[in-house]
């Protein structure tokens, strides 16, 4: 990346295409190696983003662009919420190419979808990281997201097997 590139002003928010997951898998394999629940699986990323981008629907994936090269990627992925009486949503795969980490590229990003939510009704945005992570934690306060006090459980098709 040029030295341009280094200035949010180069960087600019745009829908995610087919063309971009061979660059958001690349990028969707750093996040998931610093993740204390996940494993890159290339494959699996790239059925679950042609997924996303054939299913607008279900949710948007929008890039960060600086000359043309992806330098970051976020996913929102929609869901209805009795509790706000409408459509919520999901922000995931928050992630910023190494180099430009630190130069409001994640910030940038976030700021769009909440811009995007905003426009198209959504009523609350749920997130999930690391505990561990109190770097992301910072960022996501900084941005306006606020802990909840709800605890994350989860089940797993692959690793539980029906009882009869």
């Amino acid at each position: 990346l040029s030295d341009a590139a280094n200035s949010l002003d180069v960087v600019t928010i745009e829908d995610a295409t087919l063309d971009d997951i061979p660059r958001m898998t690349e990028l969707l394999a750093v996040l998931f190696e610093q993740e204390e629940d996940f494993v890159p699986n290339p494959e699996k990323q790239r059925g679950g983003l042609r997924m996303l981008l054939n299913q607008p629907a279900s949710g948007r994936v929008f890039v960060a662009r600086s000359d043309g090269d992806i330098v970051g990627m976020v996913a929102l992925l929609f869901t209805v919420s009795t509790v706000e009486g409408g459509r919520v949503a999901w922000l995931e795969d928050v992630v910023v190419a190494p180099e430009l980490r630190g130069a409001g590229v994640g910030s940038k990003l976030v700021r769009h979808v909440l811009a995007f939510a905003r426009q198209n009704g959504v009523k609350r945005i749920n997130l999930l990281t690391d505990q561990v992570n109190t770097g992301a934690q910072r960022f996501y306060k900084q941005l306006g997201f606020q802990r909840s006090e709800m605890a994350l459980y989860r089940w797993h098709s692959n690793r539980h097997a029906e009882r009869s």
